[in-house]
């Protein structure tokens, strides 16, 4: 989205009220988060001709008014802290408002994953596993695919034995980043790594590193990799949900991305993609899928975790749940 575009949705937001401004800030991503937030706090007047030209554009009404907030800054803490909670909304609110340009781990979230392998190469194991627990788990699995085998290895055991991060310990972390975390030492324990971070890491890393990182944790700690393995679900996994997630999830996805994910599900998972879709809908899947010519694996891999966030998110929001063995519960 260009800066103009940028500032026509901040317009928007602001013309809707702060609660159905928060929906909409929680299914945005961070990078826009921040843009949209940014624009909101530096616009403190808007001309009437550009807020009609903007609510005619996404057909809302007119507003009455050309100053929307009074007060800008106390409107994206109000809608950010409403959209994400009051750790996440703080970890962004000091770099909106104060404009001011930190290197916390925060701000790695915004960095390409060959540019943080390089800044925390030479870190040792435990503190690239403890930051690394703070991104999200596609950016993770992209960082640690740039270091070396043994020293992505190293890092994902320690990641899955760590048990939350406490305030003064963030504080360190971040002093080897040259920053201190804002409020750190308000903030309460975070609930950061663990084997089911591990897990989604390692989903996220495609079937050929999957197995070498497995087999690396399983010799030096069987039942820890058997519990990882326990809470890892992968793409042939969605056999296990059900019709009305199956279809929930089909909503998502673009029909290209489908059929490249599908030349590599087993056959019992494209039935039951099939089987969830419209006649007419399934019969041109079929023609697609067969005509197709070959896929390259790291495609079809690139597809399946696109959908496989869409499920995770589903499953955030409850819409569906993922069953795993036994008692247990993907959430």
């Amino acid at each position: 989205m260009d800066e103009s575009g940028v500032e026509d949705a901040a317009i928007l937001l602001m013309s809707l009220g702060e609660e159905e401004a928060s929906e909409v800030f929680k299914h945005l991503q961070p990078k826009e988060v921040q843009a949209l937030g940014e624009t909101i706090a530096k616009l403190k007047v808007v001309a009437r001709e550009k807020v009609e030209q903007v609510l005619t554009r996404f057909d809302a009404v007119a507003a009455t008014q050309s100053t929307l907030v009074s007060d800008t800054d106390e409107y994206v803490r109000s809608v950010l802290r409403k959209a994400l909670g009051d750790d996440k909304a703080n970890l962004l609110l000091d770099r909106i408002l104060q404009g001011s340009d930190v290197s916390s781990i925060e701000s790695l979230k915004w960095m390409d994953a060959t540019s943080v392998a390089e800044l925390l190469r030479n870190e040792h194991p435990q503190i690239i596993a403890a930051i690394l627990a703070h991104l999200d788990y596609d950016q993770t699995s992209s960082v640690l695919r740039v270091f070396t085998e043994r020293q992505r290895n190293e890092v994902l055991v320690r990641i899955a034995t760590l048990d939350g991060i406490q305030p003064l310990a963030l504080k360190d972390l971040n002093e080897v980043l040259s920053q201190v975390l804002a409020g750190g030492e308000r903030m309460k324990k975070s609930n950061l790594g663990g084997v089911k971070t591990a897990a989604e890491i390692i989903n996220m890393l495609g079937s050929s590193v999957e197995a070498s990182v497995l087999d690396y944790i399983r010799e030096a700690d069987a039942d820890l990799a058997q519990k990882i393995m326990d809470n890892m679900f992968t793409f042939d996994d969605l056999e296990k949900v059900d019709d009305k997630g199956i279809q929930a999830v089909l909503k998502e996805v673009q029909s290209e991305s489908l059929i490249v994910a599908l030349k590599g599900a087993s056959a019992e998972l494209r039935e039951k993609v099939l089987r969830n879709m419209s006649s007419r809908a399934a019969e041109t899947l079929r023609e697609d899928l067969e005509s197709r010519g070959p896929v390259r694996l790291s495609e079809v891999e690139s597809e399946q975790k696109e959908m496989l966030k869409i499920v995770r998110r589903l499953v955030d929001e409850g819409t569906i749940v993922l069953a795993g063995g036994g008692d247990d519960q993907f959430v």
